[in-house]
């Protein structure tokens, strides 16, 4: 009998990480749910996973958190199956404001979780995935932004430069990892239709006009350019960053 595979989405209660998870039991993976605030969405979440025929389970963690991340990982090794892909989707912006307005405080958080949380669930996934380690090799996509391009003057600069921080990682643990089986890509989203905005004040369907396809993005499109990357036909696609924007 085949081991089931699991993938581990943080960030996964909502949003891009949502459809994520849905995506990927579509495409018959079982699903780690990651969550840092939203149980009772994680777990609704999870009964519709588990109606589409495929097992999932909620996992609680501030992926800021380095004891929170290594129980995670714990809690899912208990469970049968191995872990066959990463999708570090958890993520946080902060209200628009030029820099000289932000706060140390706001650095900290922003890169604690966009930057060491990425780090982290990258080194304790690749631990067990890597076939040096005696694991079956898998597949890590990142989840970036095009802010990380643009640079978001005078909005968010500080998290633009978590995301570039971001893909300096996959272009470099994509190279350290393929010789043990691991594939590291990422995808960096445009302007998306979910709430991630709010936090930010920004009015994204405003932004629409901007963006040459001329509308936003929805979600299950990133979720859908993920699951291709975790996937055999993505085999040879190697430190990629994927931009699904719309064009911008």
């Amino acid at each position: 009998m085949t081991m089931p595979n699991w993938i581990l989405i943080t960030g996964g209660s909502r949003g891009i990480g949502a459809a994520t998870v849905l995506s990927c039991a579509a495409a018959g993976w079982d699903v780690a749910i990651n969550y840092a605030q939203d149980g009772a969405a994680a777990e609704a979440l999870a009964d519709r996973v588990r109606a589409l025929g495929r097992r999932a389970i909620t996992l609680h963690a501030d992926v800021a958190d380095e004891a929170q991340v290594a129980a995670m990982f714990e809690r899912l090794d208990a469970q049968s199956g191995r872990l066959a892909g990463l999708v570090n989707n958890a993520g946080i912006v902060a209200p628009a404001v030029r820099l000289e307005a932000m706060t140390t405080e706001r650095w900290r958080r922003l890169f604690d979780v966009n930057v060491l949380g990425t780090l982290r669930c990258c080194q304790l996934a690749a631990r067990r995935m890597s076939t040096a380690r005696g694991g079956a090799g898998g597949a890590i996509v990142n989840v970036s932004s095009r802010a990380a391009e643009f640079g978001s003057a005078g909005i968010y600069v500080d998290y633009a430069a978590t995301k570039g921080a971001v893909d300096t990682l996959t272009k470099g643990l994509a190279r350290e990892l393929i010789g043990e089986g691991i594939r590291v890509n990422g995808v960096r989203p445009g302007i998306i239709e979910t709430d991630i905005h709010a936090a930010s004040g920004l009015d994204a369907g405003a932004a629409a006009s901007s963006i040459p396809i001329q509308r936003l993005g929805r979600a299950e499109e990133v979720a859908e350019a993920i699951v291709w990357l975790l996937g055999d036909a993505a085999s040879y696609t190697v430190g990629a960053l994927l931009d699904v924007s719309g064009g911008r």
